[in-house]
């Protein structure tokens, strides 16, 4: 299959549009021998940022063989990162954007010194705030579900509008529309879409629900 090629954490087609969709597919306890498999259902359902959490079974090596096998048509990166030294080893392994349930500014600063993009764990408009100061790309409202979409409308009105805000943790694509309204750009999928024990096929069909539910909110 002929890919499109990521650019600035979007994917581009040949036409120059933007077809990436905010969704982060969070592959917790993916192993490496089901890696490449895994990726490339995503890709192919059309979900093109992929997190390998750091507590999964060997995470850096699961990063480097999907990389490998998707190229430049995702990005691939880490998740659960709570050190500026996992922060390195990701880098090393091509990881290329940073996720963390909490807000480090050591580590959102170390991310972006090294090059990668800098999803940091917020829940609280100072952790917000300091997230934007230290350096993030994006925020990760996380636990999601407990402020709720009503939560997030209320920061949400005080954060930069162009920052982007993914709302991860409790969310399936019945709670799309609720959190887009709310101003939520893009989500987290976790166990929603992987749990170890699942085939690729079963990943695929749940992308595609995910990016069917995605594209009937955001499409236009």
């Amino acid at each position: 299959m002929a890919y499109p090629t990521a650019v600035n954490s979007q994917i581009i087609d040949t036409a120059g549009k933007v077809s990436h969709r905010k969704l982060i597919a969070i592959l917790r306890g993916v192993k490496p021998d089901e890696a490449a498999s895994m990726a490339r259902v995503l890709v192919d359902a059309g979900i093109t940022m992929i997190e390998v959490p750091l507590n999964s079974p060997q995470p850096l090596k699961s990063i480097a063989i999907m990389k490998a096998e998707v190229g430049d048509a995702a990005l691939i990166g880490a998740g659960t990162v709570l050190t500026v030294e996992d922060v390195v080893n990701v880098r090393d392994a091509g990881g290329e954007f940073i996720v963390s349930p909490n807000c480090d500014v050591d580590v959102i600063k170390k991310t972006k010194e090294v090059g990668m993009g800098s999803w940091p764990g917020v829940l609280t408009p100072t952790e917000c705030f300091a997230a934007i100061k230290a350096g993030a790309d994006g925020l990760k409202i996380f636990p999601a579900s407990i402020i709720g979409a009503s939560g997030i409308s209320a920061m949400r009105a005080v954060l930069p509008k162009d920052m982007p805000v993914y709302a991860v943790g409790g969310v399936g694509p019945d709670d799309f529309a609720t959190y887009a309204k709310a101003g939520c750009d893009g989500f987290g999928l976790g166990s929603g879409i992987y749990k170890p024990g699942l085939t690729a096929d079963e990943v695929s069909g749940r992308a595609v629900a995910f990016v069917t539910a995605h594209d009937a909110v955001f499409a236009g």
